[in-house]
């Protein structure tokens, strides 16, 4: 059906398979299995279970991957959705989050599912998008929380001091790291460095200056910290496909 099939074990366990691999699933875990796959019963359940079963598509990419995380071509993306993609992990098997096991969002997810449809669906989507988020969350805990806590404060230095003048050196002096442990960080987390990420942030407040203001070609280029105009129209075009001045003309009201 070109869908995943995310599992909540609430009580008991389940034995399914996948293709070649096997898992007994038990109370307190999730298992992700893949679209178009071969999957079956192992054997009956043993004793009393109950779960909740998802199904859901991506619009994006996804890949399998172990070890270091695997991020799309951001300007496929981009060209495609027009919108910088962001990555998310989720194991295939493992431990529901504990903050989302003790907040009672599974049940409702079941209780939702046995109401109007009209009135449940906004609900299920946020609680299945804040499942996500906390798992999503929990990888990254398990990857290092250090760099997670790093790439972050970089994140935040970057859209706080984006119009001004930012290098590498100035990064490194400002968070007091090396910018190379910087870069390993960001790479790890946003699979960016920081200048990348930086290029990045700046084409999209460039892009909200040109639809919400009259701010000139060259006002904005000098807002949004680029060191020339033409330089700006240069990265515009390449990034987004046309040239600034066509964008704003293309999509502002």
């Amino acid at each position: 059906m070109g869908k995943f099939d995310l599992l909540l074990v609430e009580q008991g366990c389940l034995y399914i398979g996948e293709e070649d691999k096997q898992w007994a699933v038990t109370a307190g875990t999730t298992l992700l299995l893949l679209p178009d796959r071969y999957h079956y019963s192992v054997k009956p359940c043993l004793e009393t279970t109950s779960f909740v079963w998802i199904h859901f598509h991506t619009v994006g990419e996804w890949i399998v991957a172990e070890g270091e995380p695997v991020f799309v071509n951001r300007e496929t993306h981009f060209q495609q959705f027009l919108t910088h993609p962001y990555t998310i992990r989720v194991p295939q098997f493992g431990p529901l989050p504990g903050s989302f096991e003790h907040s009672g969002q599974a049940e409702m997810l079941l209780q939702l599912a046995n109401g109007r449809r009209s009135s449940a669906v906004w609900q299920q989507q946020r609680i299945f998008e804040e499942m996500l988020r906390m798992m999503d969350l929990a990888q990254h805990d398990a990857a290092g929380s250090h760099a997670v806590e790093i790439a972050e404060q970089t994140e935040a230095y970057i859209r706080n001091h984006y119009a001004e003048p930012v290098t590498n050196a100035s990064l490194s002096e400002a968070l007091h790291f090396h910018y190379n442990y910087l870069g390993r960080c960001m790479k790890r987390v946003y699979g960016l460095t920081p200048l990348e990420y930086l290029a990045d942030y700046r084409l999209e407040q460039a892009k909200l200056l040109l639809l919400k203001t009259e701010i000139s070609i060259a006002g904005i280029a000098e807002r949004t910290g680029f060191e020339s105009t033409p330089y700006f129209s240069r990265r515009f075009a390449e990034q987004i496909g046309i040239s600034p001045l066509r964008f704003r003309k293309r999509y502002s009201r």
